[in-house]
């Protein structure tokens, strides 16, 4: 398995970048089920659950927390 260089690491320079991409990731309906980019996305990737929850809000355009808050 590849390793994530570091400026793409949590923490890392280019981190912002790699959560946009996962956004648009969570948008494409031909990269699979939902539950199959969970597991690329927190397994290959390396966000943490947060950073993923947060992906997701974005790519709901914030309905998953509202729907939380209900």
């Amino acid at each position: 398995m590849k390793e994530i260089k570091k400026e793409y690491q949590p923490g890392g320079s280019k981190r912002k970048e790699i959560l946009e991409k996962a956004v648009r990731y969570l948008l494409d309906p031909k990269m699979g089920t939902q539950n199959a980019k969970h597991a690329f996305l927190t397994d290959q990737v390396g966000l943490s659950q947060t950073e993923y929850l947060e992906v997701l809000n974005k790519s709901t355009n914030g309905a998953l927390l509202e729907e939380a808050w209900k």
